[in-house]
């Protein structure tokens, strides 16, 4: 199902499936910001891992 067809059938839902649908996307949305939280903090500590190991390099490399 497109998400053009789920917008169109929005207006037919009763009120609680409307809030069961709000709530569903609510906990996506926290989801998917939980996730990115955890791929920045990853990537963040990826990058400095590199800027120490680059460190090591230039010291070792003296």
């Amino acid at each position: 199902m497109s998400a053009a067809e789920i917008i169109a059938e929005l207006p037919r839902l009763t009120e609680a499936e409307r809030r069961a649908v709000r709530s569903r996307l609510i906990e996506l949305a926290i989801v998917d910001s939980e996730i990115e939280a955890c791929d920045l903090a990853a990537t963040r500590a990826a990058q400095s891992f590199d800027r120490m190991e680059e460190d090591d390099d230039r010291r070792s490399s003296r």
